[in-house]
C-alpha cells in the first residue's frame, strides 16, 4: 500500500471515529424521561420538582401520572412546551445535566452501596436510601468527617464493620439506593442517626429526636 493510500485510510478511520463520537454525544444530550421511565434520573427530576413545590407525592424514581403532571405544571410556569416529558430543555430549566442524573464516581456508589447492604439489605427500599442519606448528611455535619470513607470508617459508627456484614455480597437494590441517595433523595428527613430499637444497646441513642420510622429503623436528628 502506498503512502498516499495509507494516509487516505487513516483519514477515513479518523472521520468515522469523529462521526461516532458526535452521534454518541447527541444521543446522550437527547435523553428524555417520560411516563414509564424509572431510575435515578427520574428520582432527581422528582426531587427538583418537589423542592420547587410542583411535586407533592413520594419520591420513588418512577415516572407515573403524578410526575408527569408535576412536569407539565413546571413547564407551564417556565414557558416551556407543555408535553409532560422531561427532555433536554426541561432538564436544563430544572438545573439537571441533560446527560442524565448528576452522578458520583463509581467508587462512591460502590462504597455507599456496600454500607447500605450491610446495614439495611432486608429493609424497605426507601429505608435503604435513607441509610445512604444518613451517610451523606453526616458528611455535611460539623460533628462528622467530611468524606464518605471518613464517615463510613469512623470508629464505632457502623456495627456492620465489626460484625462482618460489611464484607458480605452487596444486594443489587443497594446500588440503586446509593445512586438515589447521592442524587438527593433523603427519605430520612435529614437524619444523622438511625438505629434498630430491637437490637440497640446504646441508651444514649434513644435520646435523639425522632424524625421518622422506616421499617425496623428509627431515624433521628
Amino acid at each position: 500500500m502506498t503512502g498516499k493510500k495509507k494516509l487516505c485510510l487513516a483519514l477515513a478511520v479518523l472521520f468515522a471515529v469523529n462521526i461516532l463520537i458526535i452521534c454518541l454525544t447527541q444521543n446522550v444530550s437527547a435523553v428524555t424521561y417520560q411516563r414509564g421511565s424509572s431510575g435515578s434520573g427520574v428520582t432527581q427530576v422528582q426531587t427538583k420538582l418537589k423542592n420547587l413545590g410542583f411535586y407533592k407525592a413520594e419520591i420513588d424514581g418512577i415516572y407515573g401520572s403524578r410526575t408527569e403532571k408535576a412536569v407539565k405544571d413546571f413547564q407551564r410556569s417556565y414557558g416551556l412546551t407543555v408535553d409532560g416529558k422531561a427532555g433536554p430543555k426541561t432538564l436544563k430549566a430544572l438545573g439537571i445535566s441533560s446527560g442524565g442524573a448528576s452522578g458520583s464516581n463509581s467508587g462512591d456508589v460502590a462504597l455507599l452501596a456496600r454500607l447500605i447492604s450491610a446495614e439495611a439489605r432486608g429493609e424497605p427500599y426507601n429505608g435503604q436510601v435513607a441509610v445512604g442519606a444518613v451517610v451523606l448528611n453526616r458528611m455535611k455535619h460539623p460533628s462528622f468527617p467530611n468524606t464518605m470513607s471518613g464517615v463510613i470508617y469512623q470508629p464505632g459508627a457502623f456495627s456492620c464493620l465489626d460484625d462482618g456484614q460489611f464484607n458480605q455480597p452487596v444486594a443489587d437494590s443497594c446500588y440503586q439506593a446509593a445512586r438515589d441517595a447521592l442524587n438527593g433523595w433523603d427519605p430520612s428527613g435529614g437524619a444523622i442517626y438511625y438505629f434498630n430499637p430491637a437490637t440497640a444497646t446504646n441508651k444514649w441513642i434513644w435520646s435523639r429526636p425522632l424524625l421518622i420510622v422506616i421499617g425496623k429503623h428509627r431515624f433521628c436528628s
